[in-house]
């Protein structure tokens, strides 16, 4: 009859699993704290932030009203001992005056200490008003409306041409091929600032400043990163699944569009996730090319004349930035699976 042991190789087996889950959990609490601050901020108010002994949590001042005028709240020292909720009725230096609110009646009475040195009662109050304000102000349906054209016009484009690129490198035998898929990929270390001005010079001239044409058309001439991914996993498909195909009769565009497209949507997802992601958040292009037409910002140039508005009001602006970030999140947790499976685009059998 076999016994389960417990050898000192499983104890430090057991021992790293342990390990990497502890790390795993930290690089994700760590990533999450920004988030998280967000959240928070986003339901406090105005009167919360500027308060120095105000918790970090959302909350509202405990206010009592009392024969028509609010008093603030206060957990007060009794001299039994005992600590009470009482309303500051009157301030005063060593002496000052409270109400009980559960018995005001009652009427104030003195209590003798220093009312500064008290801690302030605070409940628990989240503002979802704020994303109300913070949707009023802007006009969050165009700004949102905007970016998802231009972040799914711009990642079809991509993700197609792309696609057409990789697989040519990956199933044609071109003269000079590996010539020309380094000089591709060297284009993805070329700095954009490099490129910057002799580029908008040939839109300008092109009249296409003011329009989101500069911002589209080129997405739809393939990018070295998303070419390189495509091309890794096409080749790791199996050529006799397109040699069945054409021998069945299918031209190359109909082996790349029934074979290599449908086999290849976990790589296809990952790549128009990372590029819908990146348009999402473009500021620089359209601040450029779409100067002097808001009716056309997306939603990263937009939420910039807000923060301009509300530069002290930290909550509305996490606010307006949280709903800017309700779209990206859905997608990626609709596209989670397909997501995950194209990560890994290369070393893939078939």
């Amino acid at each position: 009859m076999a016994t389960n042991t417990v050898t000192p190789k499983k104890i430090r087996v057991a021992g790293m699993k342990l390990g990497l889950t502890g790390l795993a959990l930290a690089v994700l609490f760590l990533f999450l704290i920004p988030m998280f601050y967000g959240v928070v901020t986003s339901l406090k108010t105005d009167n919360q932030l500027s308060m120095i002994d105000a918790p970090w949590w959302p909350a509202a001042e405990g206010i009592f009203n009392y024969e028509g005028k609010d008093y603030e709240i206060f957990s007060v020292p009794m001299p039994d001992g005992e600590v009470r909720e009482l309303a500051l009725y009157k301030k005063g230096r060593q002496v000052s005056e409270f109400v009980d609110p559960q018995n005001p009646e009652a009427g104030p009475f003195e209590w003798e200490g220093a009312w500064r040195q008290l801690e302030r009662v605070w409940s628990f109050s989240p503002q979802w008003s704020n994303f109300v304000e913070a949707w009023d102000t802007v006009n969050f349906p165009r700004l949102l409306w905007n970016t998802f054209v231009y972040a799914g016009i711009t990642t079809f484009g991509a993700v197609f041409s792309s696609a057409l690129v990789a697989y040519g490198f990956s199933r044609f035998r071109i003269p000079g091929k590996g010539v020309l898929f380094m000089l591709m990929l060297s284009t993805v270390i070329l700095p954009s600032a490099v490129t910057l001005i002799p580029t908008y010079f040939v839109f300008l001239k092109l009249g296409w400043v003011g329009t989101w044409l500069p911002l589209i058309i080129p997405a739809f001439f393939s990018w070295g990163t998303n070419t390189f991914l495509l091309r890794q996993f096409f080749m790791s498909i199996p050529r006799e699944l397109d040699e069945a195909a054409m021998i069945d009769g299918a031209s190359p565009f109909r082996v790349f569009v029934s074979i290599i497209l449908p086999t290849s949507m976990p790589a296809l997802t990952a790549v128009a996730l990372f590029h819908f992601f990146w348009a999402w958040n473009d500021f620089f292009g359209p601040l450029i090319y779409l100067a002097g037409n808001p009716d056309k910002f997306p939603i990263t140039v937009g939420l910039t004349a807000f923060n301009n508005l509300y530069s002290q009001s930290t909550n509305l602006i996490q606010a307006a930035s949280l709903i800017s970030a309700v779209i990206p999140v859905i997608v990626f947790f609709l596209a989670q699976r397909q997501f995950m499976q194209g990560i890994v685009v290369t070393g893939v059998e078939k």
